[in-house]
């Protein structure tokens, strides 16, 4: 599965007062592994920026007066985010903006243009997730990140890049976690790139057989306490369609 995290930032907080996106940024994530490419744009928004947002991102007008406007990258962002599953938190405020940015595209090209988003993405909202796993708690990005022990300690202003690159971290914890498992990284461009075949290494049937190591019953405890981590946080594990493959190990 293609899936895209997504953060935006905004002159305010309401596109029916006529603010705009003034950046945007999202990484992607496929079969739960984030693969390293990723989509960040500043946008020129053609109006000022509310100080109490400026507060928030640290985004001002100097900075974004010479970037494009949203008509000159919008066909690019469309392609990096089309088919895809959404990852946002608070995704009704996100794809209002976009929604709107593209509405406003269509007047200006006088002709049927991209979006809205939710005809052409499905949207995982990680903010609904949050509140309905920890009912009662904060679920801010910040709190989830404390939560689920997630490093953000470089991220003292918003910034949609940054924002979207914590949001895939958090959103993988509450999941049950990253689940490539290959012990080089490098396998998975070399299975992109087409070149798997070279990387497979035949052995001798005539090897040692492999020594199995029984865990002690500290460990096996500590195993199943994570399995059940798993299955609360996900709803499932796929561990335990494995069959006998999952029962506790025992001296050859």
């Amino acid at each position: 599965m293609r899936q895209i995290v997504l953060d935006t930032e905004t002159t305010g907080i309401d596109p029916k007062e006529g603010h705009r996106l003034i950046e945007i940024g999202a990484v992607e994530v496929v079969n739960r592994r984030l693969t390293g490419r990723s989509y960040h744009q500043y946008i020129n928004p053609d109006r000022s920026i509310e100080a109490e947002a400026v507060g928030i991102h640290g985004i001002t007008d100097e900075r974004v007066a010479n970037e494009p406007r949203f008509a000159e990258i919008a066909d690019a962002f469309w392609e990096f985010i089309h088919g895809a599953e959404l990852i946002i938190h608070n995704a009704a405020f996100d794809v209002g903006f976009i929604d709107h940015e593209f509405q406003l595209l269509k007047a200006l090209r006088g002709e049927p243009v991209l979006g809205p988003v939710a005809d052409h993405c499905q949207i995982l909202d990680t903010l609904k997730m949050a509140r309905d796993r920890h009912p009662g708690q904060r679920n801010s990005l910040d709190a989830l990140c404390k939560r689920y022990e997630i490093d953000n300690g470089h991220r003292v202003l918003h910034g949609a890049l940054l924002d979207a690159e914590i949001l895939a971290d958090v959103y993988l914890a509450m999941t049950g976690g990253q689940t490539a498992l290959t012990l080089d990284a490098d396998v998975g461009k070399a299975v992109e790139g087409g070149a798997a075949a070279s990387r497979i290494r035949r052995l001798p049937t005539n090897r040692p057989r492999l020594v199995v190591s029984v865990p002690s019953d500290e460990e096996w405890a500590a195993h199943q306490a994570k399995l059940a981590s798993i299955r609360d946080s996900a709803g499932e594990c796929r561990w335990d369609a494995m069959g006998d493959w999952h029962s506790r190990p025992v001296e050859p």
